[in-house]
């Protein structure tokens, strides 16, 4: 396969994945997709399940439904249908089949605690620990970032974060902030199925003209909560602001992706990982 075709499948894939996260409260259809990347239907499909070995109509489900079973738990104040309407359904019976389907409970059953036995089944004990920080309440601006997707969170990510340097290097881009974006709870989500963005800062107006595309994290409010820790700690501690610290504390989170600024990413340098992680939040 040709360089420049390697290319194109690439931002096809990552212009659709951007989309169904930022339009997740749509209808958002196949056609729509193929339109937006100015190929035929069949054409589409076929590369999208060549790129990504899922389908498209299996990956936008999971990414409705991950988002659902997330806001479930923290965002108490809002009703199932609420939480159902925002992640894109506008069938409440399809939605409990679908959710029922995916994670063996329904919307409510969750709600009340079920997602903590579900929990169980993925960490173990001695990784849930207990914590208590406070976060700054502020305005984020806008970023413009370069990008890699990463399916699954595991130490392999520290390859992408080599790539990403060595593109920087290249591009004469010595100034730059690490961003680790978590589209998933990896506390209600397999590992290898969590979806992991690793990005760096960068002008907008420079040009790239290889298989890393661009997006920009928009302007939100948000809670920031400053944190050191090793490997898998992250996991544990957004676990702890999604499970409990947003409870009563006056905020919902929003389908916007939580992000990580690393001021030490232990993905590359060591084991070790001193950050920032800000939740995408609005006033209840």
């Amino acid at each position: 396969m040709k360089k420049e075709t390697k290319q194109e499948r690439a931002d096809i894939i990552n212009k659709s994945i951007y989309y169904m996260y930022k339009y997740i409260d749509t209808n958002i259809t196949l056609d729509e997709l193929s339109k937006l990347n100015h190929i035929s239907k069949y054409h589409y499909h076929r590369i999208f399940k060549e790129e990504t070995g899922d389908n498209f109509s299996d990956t936008l489900t999971s990414i409705r439904l991950q988002k659902a079973a997330n806001l479930l738990i923290s965002n108490r104040l809002s009703t199932i249908t609420e939480i159902s309407i925002n992640c894109g359904y506008t069938s409440h019976s399809s939605f409990i089949k679908a959710f029922k389907k995916r994670f063996h409970y329904t919307p409510s059953q969750w709600r009340k605690g079920s997602y903590k036995e579900y929990t169980k089944q993925l960490l173990d004990e001695k990784d849930i620990k207990p914590l208590n920080l406070e976060a700054t309440i502020k305005v984020n601006e806008e970023m413009h970032c370069a990008y890699i997707r990463h399916k699954g969170y595991n130490k392999n990510i520290k390859y992408t974060w080599e790539r990403l340097r060595a593109f920087a290097y290249e591009l004469n881009i010595s100034n730059f902030d690490e961003i680790g974006l978590h589209h998933d709870n990896p506390s209600i989500t397999p590992l290898e199925e969590c979806r992991y963005v690793a990005a760096i800062s960068i002008p907008k107006d420079i040009e790239i003209k290889n298989r890393i595309s661009t997006f920009t994290i928009p302007k939100s409010l948000c809670a920031v909560f400053k944190y050191t820790g090793k490997y898998g700690d992250i996991i544990n501690l957004i676990r702890y602001i999604h499970h409990e610290w947003i409870e009563d504390k006056g905020y919902e989170i929003t389908t916007l992706p939580s992000y990580v600024k690393y001021i030490k990413n232990h993905f590359i340098d060591n084991d070790e990982f001193e950050i920032e992680i800000n939740i995408p939040i609005k006033v209840i």
